[in-house]
């Protein structure tokens, strides 16, 4: 069985971050910004897979290829904008598991923050070379799980075929749709996601050997390609469905604009079984993205630093500012969105030498990006720049 790097990646696209601005977005404004969600999913796989297209042809992840090629000072400064963007993901991952105790059993948002990293810590101890699989195999059991949460609501109430449509065309209106369009980009198309499959299909491969390595790479890139696809499509699936949701059954409801006002509305409009579920999805979201958050930190640190750190130990410190948020009485759901909005800075960090190095033929040799995808994976990063820019712009003027 050679599928499975690609759904621990998608953990990352399911996390509570996603559920906090898909949510928002569709209680606010409908089906508006449902193209959001399309067009970075379609990024997301194409992303994804020069990422993993890396690791399988070079047996190095991108930090490491990184680490390798940056001089020092770049190498630091590097890391430090990385290590931002994974403290940005570590508190939405945290919060959201938190939230889901405080749902679902009424555990106090600090206790719950705690609950959370013991248990992730626990999960990562099973993310070691022999045990990869494993590891894989129980992300891939909370990856169904959410999957079924967040998607029951909408047998319950199934949306309006036409509007959803009417969501397909690109357009905003005003200021905070950009917010939340930028958040919704940050939390789909997520920077330390980047950096981690590359990684994680060399755990699973490991190195390419001296001989055979040109017929290996292309039946093993074959087996990413419907990794990633199948992977991306399901969790595309549960971002669109949590929009969809918030649209045909939260849409103009009052206190809606958090996850435990959009709990109890979920409950008062279809039921304690759908809002059970709902909670019992985010716990599963939280539980396993900070656990996936933190492989990624691993990588990323390792990579650019040279150095490995205790799992323990990384988990700790960046659980701080977490716990920090919830201890200071942050609105847990602004603060989520907030952090993915961090997130969505972070990608041209991550994705620009990713497309640099997948167009090297120095490095990648027969396996380096063709001309469509080198201009489509421009054109990403473009967009992205430019929606990153205009939420600046409008957030200085407004």
């Amino acid at each position: 069985m050679l599928l499975g790097p690609a759904f621990v990646a998608a953990i990352a696209y399911v996390d509570p971050g996603n559920v906090a601005a898909n949510v928002t977005a569709g209680a606010k404004y409908g089906y508006l910004l449902v193209w959001v969600l399309v067009l970075a999913n379609v990024m997301a796989v194409m992303i994804q897979y020069q990422s993993a297209k890396l690791g399988v042809v070079t047996g190095r992840s991108l930090p490491q290829v990184l680490g390798e090629r940056l001089p020092r000072r770049s190498r630091l400064a590097f890391w430090g904008q990385a290590e931002l963007v994974a403290a940005a993901t570590d508190i939405a991952e945290v919060i959201g598991g938190a939230l889901a105790l405080n749902l679902l059993f009424g555990v106090p948002l600090v206790w719950g923050g705690l609950i959370v990293g013991v248990i992730s810590t626990l999960l990562l101890t099973l993310a070691d070379g022999r045990r990869q699989y494993r590891f894989e195999l129980v992300i891939i059991g909370m990856l169904a799980i959410i999957v079924v949460g967040f998607v029951a609501g909408l047998i319950a109430a199934p949306p309006d075929g036409a509007a959803f449509l009417s969501g397909l065309v690109p357009r905003l209106q005003g200021s905070e749709t950009v917010l939340l369009a930028a958040s919704m980009l940050g939390a789909t198309v997520m920077p330390h996601a980047i950096y981690l499959h590359s990684a994680l299909v060399v755990d699973r491969h490991g190195t390419p050997p001296a001989e055979g390595a040109v017929e290996r790479a292309r039946r093993l890139l074959k087996v990413t390609r419907v990794d990633v696809v199948l992977a991306l499509i399901i969790a595309g699936a549960v971002n669109i469905a949590l929009l969809v949701l918030a649209a045909s059954s939260l849409y103009g409801v009052e206190g809606t604009d958090s996850i435990e006002g959009a709990h109890a509305a979920v409950r008062d409009a279809l039921g304690p079984v759908v809002a059970g579920l709902f909670a019992v999805g985010l716990l599963a979201s939280g539980l396993a993205s900070t656990s996936v958050g933190s492989y990624a930190g691993g990588t990323i640190m390792a990579g650019l630093l040279h150095k490995r750190i205790p799992v323990v130990v990384r988990r700790l410190v960046t659980m701080i500012p977490a716990i920090g948020v919830l201890a200071l009485g942050v609105p847990p759901t602004e603060a989520l969105i907030i952090s993915q909005v961090v997130l969505s800075f972070g990608i041209p960090f991550a994705l620009l030498p990713l497309r640099r190095y997948t167009s090297d033929r120095a490095l990648m040799g027969e396996f380096a990006d063709r001309a469509p995808l080198r201009w489509a994976s421009a054109a990403a990063g473009a967009l992205i720049v430019a929606l990153n820019v205009a939420l600046i712009y409008l957030t200085v003027t407004g």
